[in-house]
């Protein structure tokens, strides 16, 4: 595995076990058979609903803390200070664990406009040791700058829908203008399109001897961004991380850039400006 640094001084792998839809034994077991596998980082949300799966997974392994991160995030009910600070906490007693190594803010929510009270919430807690990493979810560089501006501290990864149907550069370089880690989520796309059958990504597959999963991971950390991808099967857990050994020339780079379809690729609409996480 490699790792990010990230601008607080602490570093995560560069591909992250995401664990939406992983829930129950099922999902324990999916998750354990991931942690057995070289993953070392797993995401996870309140809003998944399996922050008990993960937890259940972490200790049947007994899996020395220092070798796991985890990472959750704050549900847009909790964005009142005392609240987020509440939720904070309940995660962690869900999960079995003394504190988080990342935590974000899932959704700006910019209609309700609490989300300056849910970053100083984040930066609080981690002060006060429940966090080791603080960042965001889904913000735009309006949201970021503001967060910024009212507590002085700015997000040290910030998680985004990214995939080639929606490569969101022009927000990723805003992330990096502040010194802020990109990380995809839904890379693959999910099953609301056809990514994983484009003939363009296929082709590339092929002279790399690779699949299409794999050169758009690849295509992810080239561009310098931690990719979130969820399985529950061994087979392609191990090929999700088996990305290491190739390399993608700038030519394939482009045309997987050049697959862009703007907001008509958004895997289910969700724009951050409009979208209204009410859970």
């Amino acid at each position: 595995m490699e790792f990010y640094n990230v601008n607080d001084g602490n570093k995560f792998p560069k591909i992250a076990l995401g664990t939406v839809d992983l829930k129950g034994a099922k999902g324990v077991q999916s998750i354990k058979t991931a942690l057995r596998n070289g993953y070392e980082l797993i995401d996870t949300s309140t809003n998944y609903n399996n922050e008990g799966a993960v937890g259940k997974a972490i200790r049947e392994l007994n899996i020395p803390r220092e070798h796991i991160q985890v990472s959750s995030k704050l549900p847009g009910a909790n964005h009142e200070y005392d609240k987020a600070i509440d939720a904070i906490q309940e995660s962690l007693y869900r999960i079995g664990i003394d504190y988080f190594d990342k935590y974000l803010i899932h959704w700006p929510l910019p209609k309700r406009d609490n989300y300056v009270e849910a970053w100083q919430a984040l930066v609080d807690a981690q002060k006060f040791g429940l966090i080791k990493t603080i960042g965001v979810s889904n913000f735009l560089p309006e949201h970021l700058d503001r967060i910024i501006e009212a507590t002085g501290v700015t997000p040290a990864t910030n998680q985004i829908e990214r995939h080639p149907y929606f490569n969101n550069l022009d927000l990723h370089q805003a992330n990096k203008d502040r010194g802020i880690l990109t990380e995809a989520w839904s890379p693959l796309g999910r099953e609301l399109n056809d990514l994983l059958e484009n003939k363009v990504l296929a082709e590339i597959a092929r002279e790399h001897d690779k699949s299409i999963a794999q050169v758009i991971i690849r295509w992810n950390i080239q561009t310098g961004i931690l990719v979130n991808v969820k399985s529950g099967q061994l087979e392609h857990q191990l090929e999700n991380i088996d990305v290491f050994d190739f390399e993608l020339t700038q030519e394939e780079m482009e045309l997987i850039n050049q697959l862009d379809k703007g907001k008509e690729g958004l895997v289910e609409g969700q724009d951050p400006r409009e979208y209204e996480e009410f859970d």
